[in-house]
């Protein structure tokens, strides 16, 4: 699909496009424009009453200048002309004032998305209005609270949004893409008094018709808080740890983290020295794919215009790439891999898109099967992640794992080891879903420390 095919309906390229002009008429050698335009509802339920409905439209600009190795970003929401000239005119003149950046610019010409594929990402069918989504959440929360042992509800929600991102940049590069969202979700307690606990459970989606049946999901949230109740302590001790898809995915967050070509360029990563050796255990791939048809963060080009693509980034265990924008590669004297994102309020910086861990071979219950004593794991608390040495220490509460099978409850706990030694000792489940935007299967680590009693 070309280009021009995607635009907007209304003046998003030709505004961002007269401000690109503009800035280089007004003195800038170079100059991009960013017009982000987006609507959303939302509902919110609780025992069996609307509590609330928001809507909001807005759209916004981001304008970045060239005057040298020099740089400026400013933006607005106005988007009059009184307000888009001294706009123009202060961001000129904050380039000419700022320090001197060797590595700021446009990406090369030859990098630029030319054209790209239908992603599927906007949902072409008529938006759900407020009593449609309220319907959706409190068909959620009913079919929670009819689970047995559900004592109260902290509330359903359901929403909708839609975006419209247009860039512009004097490189030659413009395009726009549209993308939709829908999501709800059901959060419930089940026991009494002080021996309360909550769980939840949600369902998100580029379309509408793509999302689960509300009364499965709030079924799902209602048996997982009872699964929860009388929790038990263990003992401090050195054990397998397996982690829930709901949470394995944050392993594949630190790990992009670290490969993030800021932290490589700083020298503030635990992996800065580790391009193209064995970082995970062999057998294990983990993929950044930005054309993902219907994907959570799929998107046609990156936010420099740059051609995007499917991204290999671990291959049998072997680091094969790092996160790269235009900056952060000239920085380490390489080319940038498409990986740029940003806002309307300043420059870009290297970030994933659908990113996920491939699927392993092994049954979840094949995964456990000879784990003697062990944690699975089903909710994080904190973020004790060192990204320079690689320490990892956070709280946790799931289950405890005795012969093969999950036997009860545990919560405050605390698990710790180095996210080297994790990614080298962890085997990967074949439950792969997609549900977030970094996605992991079911994982299990060897020889983590827990501190519990």
């Amino acid at each position: 699909m070309s280009s021009s095919a995607t635009l907007p309906p209304d003046n998003a390229l030709d505004l961002a496009s007269k401000l690109v002009q503009r800035a280089r008429q007004a003195g800038a050698d170079a100059a991009e424009a960013l017009v982000v335009e987006g609507t959303s509802l939302g509902v919110s339920w609780r025992l069996g009453k609307l509590e609330d409905v928001e809507r909001s439209e807005g759209r916004d600009l981001g304008l970045r200048v060239f005057i040298g190795k020099r740089q400026a970003t400013v933006s607005s929401t106005d988007l009059t002309e009184a307000a888009l000239g001294p706009m123009i005119e202060r961001a000129v003149a904050m380039a000419r004032a700022a320090p001197e950046d060797p590595y700021c610019g446009l990406a090369e010409p030859h990098l630029l998305a030319r054209d790209w594929p239908d992603l599927d990402i906007d949902d072409k069918s008529v938006p759900p209005s407020a009593e449609d989504l309220a319907t959706i959440a409190a068909e959620a929360e009913e079919a929670a609270l009819s689970v047995k042992g559900v004592t109260n509800s902290s509330g359903a929600g359901a929403s909708y949004g839609r975006s419209i991102v247009t860039l512009v940049t004097s490189a030659g590069f413009a395009g726009a893409y549209a993308g939709t969202s829908s999501s709800f979700s059901c959060s419930v307690l089940a026991g009494e008094g002080t021996a309360m606990e909550r769980d939840y459970d949600f369902s998100s989606a580029r379309h509408g018709a793509d999302l689960e049946r509300a009364a499965d999901v709030g079924r799902r949230a209602g048996e997982k808080a009872v699964r929860r109740l009388n929790p038990r302590k263990v003992n401090s001790q050195s054990v397998p740890v397996v982690y829930d898809p709901r949470v394995s995915g944050g392993l594949v967050g630190h790990f992009s983290g670290a490969i993030s070509g800021a932290a490589i360029a700083r020298g503030t990563s635990f992996l800065k020295k580790a391009m193209g050796g064995e970082v995970f255990s062999r057998g294990i791939s983990i993929v950044d794919d930005p054309h993902m048809k219907r994907g959570l963060r799929s998107k046609p080009f990156d936010g420099e215009g740059v051609k995007n693509r499917r991204m290999m980034l671990i291959e049998e265990g072997r680091l094969t790439s790092w996160l790269l924008d235009t900056a952060t590669a000239r920085q380490l004297g390489l080319q940038t891999t498409g990986h740029a994102a940003r806002g309307t309020g300043g420059p870009p910086s290297p970030a994933t898109t659908n990113l996920y861990m491939e699927a392993g071979c092994l049954t979840v219950r094949e995964l456990i099967a000879d784990i003697r004593q062990g944690l699975y794991i089903t909710e994080m608390i904190g973020m004790g992640v060192n990204g320079v040495t690689g320490d990892y220490s956070r709280g946790a509460s799931g289950f405890w794992i005795e012969n093969g099978e999950i036997a009860y409850p545990v919560s405050e706990i605390t698990v710790a080891g180095n996210l080297k030694d994790m990614f080298l000792n962890m085997t990967p489940a074949d439950d792969l879903e997609f549900r977030y935007g970094t996605n992991a299967p079911t994982l299990r680590v060897e020889g983590m420390t827990i501190a519990g009693t």
